[in-house]
């Protein structure tokens, strides 16, 4: 088997990311790393055929090109998985590798290649519809006049003149989804108003045409419950490992 592995451009690649989020069917958090020119992408040619894909980013400084954080192979290449990635992890130089869980052809490269593996982030998609309500609390937006096109932003809940919560979604995620951030006003915090915010966000998101998602840090237990309470499930964590060998040098 002959294999090459050659930098290029995003869009010579274009194809094979659409299979790739279609086949994940999930929000892919790292999308706008392209978008934003954060990453460098890498061709797989196999005896001349184009058999799939790499991508590598910055994951402390964008600068740089440390983490793989993409890896894509079309169904009839896979069983060369290790193969490919084992030199692609050597043209790349990158010493860790960054990715989703509910990503399996990277996780099960992450647990060949790996160790010192941490998951840094949660993963929720949507999982159940709720009625959650407090008397007094007014759901509303600020005026959209002040959105970027990927922050829609300026929600808020608001009790007696009075605005206890703020919040927004992002657009800059690979579409059909948007994630949600909000945030409690300190004093108010336990009561129900985070659930109750992110339960109309997802609204509002489903009436714009998008699927709701949401993120939050491995050790915010709040956060997590606030979610889980507002109809999202887990559905993966962002884990992260350094790259220790490869099967070339095995």
């Amino acid at each position: 088997m002959e294999l090459q592995i050659i930098k290029i451009g995003l869009n010579e690649i274009k194809p094979f990311r659409e299979l790739f989020l279609h086949g994940n069917n999930f929000q892919f958090v790292h999308n706008k790393c392209h978008e934003y020119g954060w990453a460098d992408t890498w061709l797989f040619l196999i005896d001349g055929n184009k058999a799939g894909y790499g991508s590598v980013w910055g994951v402390e400084k964008r600068e740089d090109r440390d983490a793989i954080f993409e890896f894509y192979l079309t169904p009839p290449f896979r069983k060369h998985a290790s193969l490919v990635f084992s030199q692609f992890a050597d043209a790349t130089g990158a010493p860790f590798i960054e990715c989703q869980t509910n990503d399996a052809l990277l996780s099960s490269m992450l647990y060949e290649f790996a160790q010192n593996i941490n998951a840094e982030s949660i993963l929720f998609e949507d999982h159940f519809h709720t009625n959650l309500a407090i008397p007094g609390v007014i759901f509303g937006r600020e005026s959209p006049d002040n959105d970027t096109g990927a922050d829609v932003s300026g929600y808020f809940l608001n009790q007696n003149g009075e605005v206890l919560a703020t919040g927004g979604f992002m657009l800059n995620y690979n579409k059909p989804y948007a994630d949600i951030y909000m945030e409690v006003k300190e004093g108010f915090r336990r009561s129900g108003l985070g659930a109750l915010i992110v339960q109309e966000l997802k609204r509002e998101i489903y009436l714009s045409g998008r699927l709701p998602a949401a993120r939050c840090n491995i050790a915010n237990t709040a956060s997590k419950a606030t979610l889980l309470k507002a109809g999202f499930k887990v559905c993966g964590h962002i884990v992260k490992g350094t790259i220790v060998h490869s099967v070339s040098s095995l």
